[in-house]
């Protein structure tokens, strides 16, 4: 059968060493038992988690059971710390990457890394996506936005040149959203209604400031299927048939302009799948599940199938394009 790679998984170490002199909210892993773990962040549990976070072979037996041949595992989003001073960040990014690293470098053949970098300090994250590739990670993970900053802001454009000079992709995931007090101000809303709406924002500063124009090699990845973006491309396509000031929001049309980035399939609706394809076309569908975390999509790469009629293998060819890796096998990378 063909291979199965799930795009969008996550990971935690299993422990993060407490540095002398470090802020507040630095994150800690408390573990509860031999299985259980909490992440606290600023004296307060973040998230419960429990080893799948970190124990290979756990994570290789999911895998089996949901169909899959290869995870691309990135940063639990809060451990991208956008907010930490710069120093901070760096020191946390050096040791979620290293942890990444290593479950790969030990399992070559389950596992593909994608880092992070301090991306509230340009030069030292431009610095730093030169270790990202020493390590063999294939990218980097960012929030929707880097604590306010919107991700198209030509701050960012350094790290994105240094990225695509580089030959890495950037995963973009929802971080912190706006909008939970308008929602009655429960947490739990964030990863289920605001999520969505956060990579919509995301996605429309990466158009309107010209990144995609001014790094046309550069591989985005949207997670959750684009979020709200391919609600909203009708109306953004309209807007810009109809003169100024709306007409010049846009260099180009926004709905070929959307096909730029890549989308993962965790969108747990076939209609809703369906109807991304009609907007961006097939070649930039990957296979992504959110493992583990609890909203996850079981058993990505078979739902993705069904629900588009597309072979494992074309999202497979897609998520190598997508890593910069040559079109074979994954699975058998270490035979």
């Amino acid at each position: 059968m063909a291979e199965a790679i799930d795009i969008h998984t996550h990971f935690v170490p299993r422990s993060i060493p407490l540095e002398t002199g470090r802020n507040p909210l630095w994150p800690s892993i408390e573990t509860r038992g031999n299985d259980a773990a909490a992440v606290v962040v600023g004296g307060k549990v973040f998230r419960v988690i429990d080893s799948r976070s970190w124990d290979a072979e756990r994570r290789i037996g999911d895998m089996a059971a949901d169909d899959v041949d290869v995870q691309v595992v990135s940063p639990m989003p809060e451990l991208l710390s956008h907010w930490f001073p710069a120093g901070d960040a760096d020191a946390l990014c050096r040791q979620v990457n290293e942890g990444i690293a290593e479950l790969c470098r030990v399992y070559p053949g389950h596992f593909v890394g994608i880092g992070m970098v301090p991306m509230q300090d340009t030069a030292l994250a431009v610095r730093r996506l030169e270790e990202v590739s020493s390590l063999g990670l294939h990218g980097i993970e960012i929030g929707t936005h880097i604590n306010g900053i919107p991700i198209g802001d030509t701050r960012l454009r350094e790290i994105y040149a240094a990225a695509e000079q580089a030959g890495l992709m950037v995963m973009v995931h929802p971080l912190h959203p706006l909008g939970l007090d308008r929602m009655g101000g429960r947490p739990e809303l964030a990863a289920v209604a605001a999520f969505p709406l956060e990579t919509a924002y995301a996605a429309v500063s990466l158009m309107t400031n010209g990144i995609v124009e001014a790094f046309p090699k550069l591989r985005f990845l949207l997670s959750h299927g684009g979020g709200a973006l391919p609600w909203i491309l009708p109306r953004l396509r309209h807007a810009r048939t109809i003169g100024p000031p709306l007409d010049s929001l846009f260099s180009s049309d926004p709905g070929e302009m959307a096909k730029a980035f890549y989308y993962d399939t965790v969108l747990y609706d076939r209609e809703a799948l369906d109807y991304l394809v009609t907007k961006v076309g097939k070649a930039r569908l990957v296979v992504g599940s959110d493992y583990p975390f609890t909203i996850k999509q079981d058993r990505p790469a078979e739902f993705a199938e069904a629900a588009l009629g597309i072979a494992r293998e074309t999202f497979a060819d897609n998520a190598r394009n997508l890593l910069g890796l040559e079109t074979r096998s994954m699975a058998r990378r270490a035979r």
